[in-house]
């Protein structure tokens, strides 16, 4: 009787101490910046959310929402930091006009494709320095949980074959890009969150957008209402998407968990890129089947484009360093020095294409 008691009790605290670890331990709620369903929602938002989940055993649930449903596109950051809700995904490309620090982080005309910016993210000074400035700046702790490959450089209603053809175009983007066009090319530049994108494209609300890849803009249908696609994307050759959640809920999280999240957002940013990798290819041989017209610039033409937005860059940082921020210097400094290295040795790979 005592052994049958004894055993029945082991198997109840066995069972109830199952179902506490079981129970989670931490729970965030986590907007988006983009629509629910959309391609960059599934790929860097939900797929994150499932990696924490698998690799902490359910001890952390996170809930994604779309953009919209609890906070607007625009407002993911300023809804962390108010304590609105817990964690929040979004891209450094919708803060550069707050802080032009944030185009480093998510790429510019000049920069770095997905490899280099990859590189630098986790074996140079990347997202260290992206934390330390989202922590004195915001109060937030940053994770990047996405690395793009480069994207579109429009869909457009009229041919864009030269920099002459972008003055006066009315044109959706975001980021240094907006300033790079309307500063040095003369073109007008507007910004509408990422679920308006497709109609303003199809009123003809604008002359061009901008938007993703050719696999996130193949799932959104702009090749539908525009008869032009121009490549490559010098633009944005790579993109930095993040989640934030406020200093003191990461500090509240056990030193565990704090590894398992990371290491889930690390795993999410590998594996959606290879995702873009592939579907990317595949959009690409789909839109050569369509009756949208595809045009690559010329050499000169991304030349200049490059230059531009190297010049855009180097100049907003020493002109905040003047005034007594050096912050921006300090991250291109150690952006445009790990280029540098990348270009004078990577001679010795083959890319395909080339």
């Amino acid at each position: 009787m005592k052994k049958t008691l004894a055993a029945a009790l082991a198997a109840f605290v066995l069972g109830l101490s199952q179902a506490q670890a079981a129970d989670p331990v931490v729970t965030w709620r986590m907007p988006a910046a983009v629509p629910e369903g959309s391609f960059f929602y599934n790929n860097f938002m939900q797929r994150f959310a499932d990696n924490a989940d698998r690799l902490t055993g359910g001890r952390v649930k996170i809930q994604p929402f779309g953009a919209g449903v609890v906070v607007p596109a625009f407002k993911v950051y300023e809804a962390v930091q108010d304590g609105v809700v817990e964690a929040g995904h979004s891209t450094p490309s919708f803060l550069v006009n707050a802080d032009p620090t944030n185009a480093v982080f998510a790429s510019f005309p000049g920069g770095m494709g997905p490899e280099g910016t990859l590189t630098w993210l986790y074996e140079g000074d990347g997202e260290k320095l992206l934390q330390a400035f989202r922590k004195e700046k915001m109060g937030l702790h940053s994770m990047v949980v996405g690395v793009g490959t480069s994207e579109i450089f429009a869909h457009s209603n009229k041919p864009i074959r030269s920099v002459d053809d972008l003055k006066g175009l009315k044109y959706r983007t975001s980021g240094a890009w907006a300033s790079v066009l309307k500063d040095s090319f003369g073109a007008v530049p507007t910004v509408v969150p990422p679920g308006e994108i497709y109609t303003l494209l199809q009123r003809k609300g604008v002359d061009a957008v901008e938007w993703a890849t050719p696999s996130a803009n193949m799932s959104e249908g702009f090749h539908e209402v525009a008869p032009y696609l121009i490549l490559p994307g010098v633009h944005q050759p790579s993109f930095v998407w993040e989640v934030v959640v406020k200093q003191d809920t990461w500090d509240k999280v056990p030193d565990d968990l704090k590894g398992l999240i990371t290491a889930a957002a690390k795993l999410t940013t590998y594996e959606s890129l290879t995702h873009f990798a592939r579907e990317d290819v595949k959009a690409m041989e789909a839109y050569r089947k369509t009756k949208v017209e595809i045009i690559t610039l010329d050499d000169k033409t991304v030349g200049s484009l490059r230059a531009a937005g190297r010049q855009w860059a180097l100049e907003t940082a020493n002109k905040r360093k003047a005034e007594g921020d050096a912050t921006m210097s300090k991250v291109l400094d150690s952006y445009l020095g790990y280029q540098t290295e990348l270009t004078a040795n990577s001679s010795y790979l083959v890319r395909d294409g080339k």
